[in-house]
């Protein structure tokens, strides 16, 4: 089975990963990368391809893109997913929340390919940007959660336990 592995800069990389550290050696991994992430590829245990993505909503050195770069950089990040996509033809794809997880979302959506959403365990009190998009317009079927109280806000979120 070959899995597409969404990962993003810090928390979400380090989620990821245990959870590939757990699925263990008997899967085809590809992973997604943000373009300027230099850190998550070094930590791959598992290997496989790495592919790199315009992330549509960058959160660094205090800054949080505008809705309107946002908006502006998705038509790229588009068209990098389909492309990745077509070339990797994943059976499924997981990830833990990055935005760089949306275009993927969107275009897995309309070529039938599972979306597998685990919400970040860092948000201990709502869903992150990119988890409230995706549960708000069903773009992943199972739709995780690592706190066992989001299952009261999201009652089609299923409860999991923590990565970490």
């Amino acid at each position: 089975m070959r899995l597409l592995i969404i990962l993003g800069a810090g928390g979400h990389t380090k989620q990821m990963l245990r959870l590939v550290d757990l699925l263990g050696a008997a899967y085809d991994y590809h992973y997604v990368v943000a373009d300027y992430d230099t850190v998550s590829e070094q930590k791959l245990r598992q290997p496989g391809p790495v592919y790199r993505i315009l992330q549509p909503r960058e959160k660094r050195r205090g800054h949080t893109d505008s809705a309107t770069a946002v908006l502006l950089k998705m038509p790229s990040a588009l068209v990098q997913a389909w492309r990745i996509l077509r070339r990797v033809r994943p059976d499924a794809i997981i990830g833990a929340g990055p935005s760089l997880q949306i275009p993927f979302a969107l275009v897995a959506k309309g070529v039938g390919i599972p979306m597998i959403f685990i919400e970040t365990a860092s948000k201990v009190e709502t869903l992150t940007f990119t988890g409230r998009i995706i549960y708000r317009y069903h773009l992943a079927d199972p739709f995780f959660v690592q706190w066992r109280h989001h299952v009261d806000r999201y009652p089609r979120a299923r409860y999991a336990g923590r990565l970490l």
